[in-house]
């Protein structure tokens, strides 16, 4: 199988129509609604990636280091609520286990996070406490229909909070700590990909500013990280 016939497969197997790729490739034409397809199809693989790998590089990070220096508490329980919001929304509503599984996975590692940064504190039964009561307190809040759609309403907003905090964590700090580059790329991209989509269906509304918010403070994120890396690298040659 030559290369050309190999790569006209992957792209049409997985990212287009063959229509789309003539279009691009045969008759080197920008078609608007080929393009169109192909970046919605982009987004929706990066939405997957960052739902399913975002915290994983983070939580192997602190594994490998046996450190959760400069990683905010309260950002991460920000988050864990954020995420935890679907997952009591679905149940709530009887929806099918497939159509939220993925969230559990990502749940998992949010309270593993969490819970290595209080062991890391010398606070290792806390935390186990704290996670217990969470979790107790979410399944205590899905019992009404009221609170559970606010919940959902609320979960993009604890998103933003999360990120904002651990921003100015990292202000007050002076340095980025065990966060991960890898993961913030991930949760950039992914978060990018939501704003698009979002702007496709909604136009210009509430929850698309939302998201376009989330994914600036994203690549706040990334940038920092970024930057105490290039300090650190520049300082070590000047030792050097």
């Amino acid at each position: 199988m030559t290369t050309s016939v190999l790569f006209k497969e992957l792209l049409v197997g997985y990212l287009m129509p063959e229509k789309c790729f003539n279009e691009f490739f045969v008759n080197f034409h920008a078609h608007l609604p080929c393009l169109k397809f192909v970046l919605n199809r982009a987004a929706g693989f990066w939405i997957l990636l960052d739902t399913f790998l975002g915290q994983t590089p983070q939580l192997l990070k602190i594994l490998w280091r046996g450190s959760s220096e400069g990683l905010s508490l309260t950002s991460l329980l920000l988050q864990l609520y954020a995420l935890s919001c679907p997952v009591v929304y679905a149940l709530a509503n009887n929806f099918p286990f497939f159509s939220w599984a993925d969230r559990i996975f990502v749940l998992s590692q949010t309270a593993t996070i969490i819970f290595l940064i209080l062991h890391h504190r010398g606070c290792t039964f806390k935390g186990l406490l704290l996670l217990l009561g969470f979790g107790g307190m979410m399944l205590l809040l899905g019992l009404s229909a009221a609170v559970v759609s606010l919940m959902d309403v609320s979960s993009v907003a604890a998103l933003i909070a999360s990120k904002a905090a651990q921003a100015v964590t990292n202000h007050q700090n002076g340095h980025t700590g065990q966060l991960s580059a890898l993961s913030l790329s991930l949760n950039w991209t992914g978060s990018v990909s939501v704003a698009a989509v979002c702007l496709q269906r909604t136009g210009i509304s509430l929850i698309s500013l939302s998201h376009i918010l989330s994914s600036c403070l994203s690549f706040v994120l990334l940038s920092q990280v970024l930057c105490c890396s290039c300090s650190s690298a520049e300082a070590s040659k000047k030792t050097d």
